[in-house]
């Protein structure tokens, strides 16, 4: 027997792969040596006006709290939880009650309790692709059998299929696509799941950032076979604190109450959460009214940037981050995610959820500075790759040279002819960015904010005799680079 069948755990938990997220910060500062301070996280969805401590009109001070969970410190939280839970009743209202509230140690301890409860080995689940991961994650460690819908089937799923389902797995707004559900369609969901003996996890964990009014909470009271979450993590800007909670009937809250871990929140985390939820005004605090305001504004905006660069497809701003469809772009997920790391900038590379591939990117709504420097991080990449091929293209033409002598090319599939008879043994300009405007490039305004090297009225390069002057400097032996100064010097600056 290997060493890992050794391992004493369920045996379909030994090839169990970890549930990738966003938010990797430390990892990205120790991997590039970029200080934290100095890393814009893109890759993580959290209310772009921050943290209600940081609002000057919350009336809450951190500090205070804090200072007043000191005392406790020294004794087991009382884990009822009742203030927390009648925080969270309030703050949800519709008619919920804490009866109808679990607390949770934020969204995943949540989707695992629920699961732990519900799930056997072998039940079926619903996960419409693509969606959060953790749900996969938590249904695979109980041993259920997935099934992967698309988002667009979940309204038209057969009777026979949800029949068979123990769980209907929604994400409302959907995480990474920003799709939101209407109340409606939702309420329909609900009625045929209930039918069927199907419960509806509903995940609005983004509800309160993108329309409060579509939210189900309120069928919790009356239906055992829906179940809501919600997380403070996103709206309050709190990820390091872990908080959220369930909202079920009375009876299933009542056994998940029971089967949730005893202390599953710390004294502090517990003071915290319920000043949160105690916040005046509740979801339609000034605070959560002010920054949905700005996630409309600053999303569509940011929006309007992305649809400039080509090969994005821009998705929908109904929440605090944007789906991007970068099929048609001349990098993969993987690859851009990497050089925006290296320049301090995370995206979400969205190829770990399912069916997905290297396609897509998901990107977080934050002040308008910050979006500015994403779109700038994104143009430098461009750029950057730009270099890259010109200087593979500048070497092949070199390499063929070589060879077979300066080349005759009419036809050039990188830019449109400038006149009768061009050369285009340099598809790409060995020399660009010049900068010098004696050639007739320019610098004129990107569609991304601010200003681009543009060669179009520069037909230096494509006549024939200047460009076997410039090959014949770099068909010497010595580093490119510097012989590419040295074209410069001996044959462009003459002529200019």
């Amino acid at each position: 027997m290997s060493e890992q069948r050794s391992v004493p755990v369920r045996e379909h938990l030994l090839n169990l792969e970890p549930c990738r997220h966003g938010g990797l910060i430390q990892e990205t500062s120790e991997k590039y040596g970029i200080p934290e301070s100095e890393i814009l996280d893109f890759s993580a969805n959290f209310n772009p006006l921050g943290s209600p401590f940081e609002y000057p009109g919350s009336g809450l001070d951190f500090d205070e709290i804090i200072k007043n969970s000191l005392g406790k410190i020294l004794e087991y939280p009382d884990n009822r939880y009742l203030e927390f839970r009648e925080a969270a009743a309030k703050f949800v209202g519709l008619g919920v009650s804490p009866e109808n509230i679990i607390p949770g140690n934020g969204s995943t301890e949540i989707i695992r309790l629920l699961v732990e409860c519900v799930i056997e080995k072998g039940d079926k689940v619903l996960i419409p692709w693509p969606t959060f991961g953790e749900y996969e994650m938590q249904c695979r460690i109980m041993g259920a059998e997935i099934e992967y819908p698309s988002q667009e089937e979940i309204e038209t799923l057969p009777d026979e299929v949800l029949e068979k389902a123990k769980i209907l797995f929604i994400c409302n707004p959907n995480n990474p696509t920003g799709k939101l559900r209407t109340r409606n369609q939702l309420k329909a969901l609900a009625e045929r799941c209930r039918a069927h003996k199907t419960l509806l996890y509903v995940d609005e964990a983004f509800i309160d950032l993108s329309d409060p009014a579509q939210s189900v909470a309120d069928l919790t009271t009356s239906n055992d076979y829906v179940f809501v979450m919600r997380s403070l993590t996103k709206a309050f800007a709190i990820p390091g604190v872990r908080m959220g909670f369930g909202i079920a009937s009375p009876g299933m809250a009542g056994i998940l109450n029971t089967a949730r871990l005893s202390w599953n929140l710390g004294t502090i985390a517990n003071a915290i959460g319920t000043a949160l939820l105690n916040m005046e005004g509740g979801a339609c605090s000034q605070y959560l009214e002010e920054s949905r305001v700005a996630i409309r504004e600053e999303g569509r905006l940011l929006k309007a940037k992305l649809d400039r660069i080509r090969g994005f497809e821009v998705g929908e701003v109904n929440v605090n981050y944007i789906f991007v469809d970068i099929s048609g772009f001349m990098l993969d997920s993987g690859e851009l995610s990497k050089r925006l790391a290296a320049r301090g900038v995370l995206v979400r590379d969205c190829a770990n959820f399912q069916c997905l591939g290297k396609d897509f990117i998901r990107v977080a709504v934050r002040p308008a500075e910050e979006n500015d420097k994403l779109i700038s991080a994104i143009g430098e990449v461009i750029t950057e790759w730009g270099r890259e091929q010109a200087k593979q293209e500048l070497q092949h033409v070199i390499e063929k040279a070589a060879e077979e002598g300066i080349g005759g090319r009419k036809t050039c599939e990188y830019y449109p002819c400038h006149f009768e008879g061009q050369n285009c043994t340099f598809c790409f300009c060995p020399f660009y960015p010049c900068e010098d405007e004696r050639t007739g490039g320019k610098w004129i305004k990107s569609s991304r904010g601010g200003k681009v090297w543009s060669c179009v009225d520069c037909h230096l390069v494509h006549k024939t005799e200047i460009a076997q002057q410039i090959l014949d400097c770099l068909m010497h032996e010595g580093d490119t680079e510097e012989l590419v100064k040295v074209a410069w010097k001996k044959v462009m600056e003459p002529i200019l």
